[in-house]
């Protein structure tokens, strides 16, 4: 008998890992059997200031760590090619991005990719002077580096 293996897909910029990345990976991760991670590309990343580190170092962040079992950037045109590649049970948006989940989930029915859309739940600051996002993180660096 042949087991299902559940994949799941989970995607972002990730310029600066941070605590809160971290949390949403792990949070996807334990939906199934294999976490793939779509990194998005620099020209794509248009809803907010790009990336500051280059693509593949920020695509081999994200597939150093343990929780992630492949990581791979975003094509190029049309973001939806590696989610049909990758063919998920469960994609999973991080809990602040801005992603559309009624024009993603019109464009997967579109596409004939049958998977659950959900999204992960915030992670608050631990301790005092933790930063749970990249633009406090760079914002930090400027403040204290200059």
């Amino acid at each position: 008998m042949n087991a299902h293996t559940t994949r799941v897909i989970a995607q972002g910029t990730f310029d600066v890992l941070h605590p809160g990345h971290v949390h949403y990976l792990r949070e996807a991760a334990e939906l199934g059997d294999e976490l793939h991670v779509i990194v998005a590309r620099r020209g794509n990343v248009t809803h907010k200031a790009p990336p500051v580190l280059p693509d593949r170092q920020r695509r081999d962040m994200v597939d150093a760590l343990d929780v992630v079992d492949r990581a791979r950037l975003g094509h190029r045109e049309d973001i939806f090619v590696p989610i049909e590649e990758i063919a998920p049970d469960y994609i999973v948006l991080g809990h602040d991005q801005h992603h559309d989940e009624d024009a993603i989930a019109d464009e997967l029915d579109r596409r004939g990719i049958d998977c659950e859309l959900r999204r992960a739940s915030a992670r608050e600051p631990r301790f005092e002077g933790e930063l749970l996002s990249t633009g406090d993180i760079l914002d930090r660096i400027v403040e204290e580096r200059g």
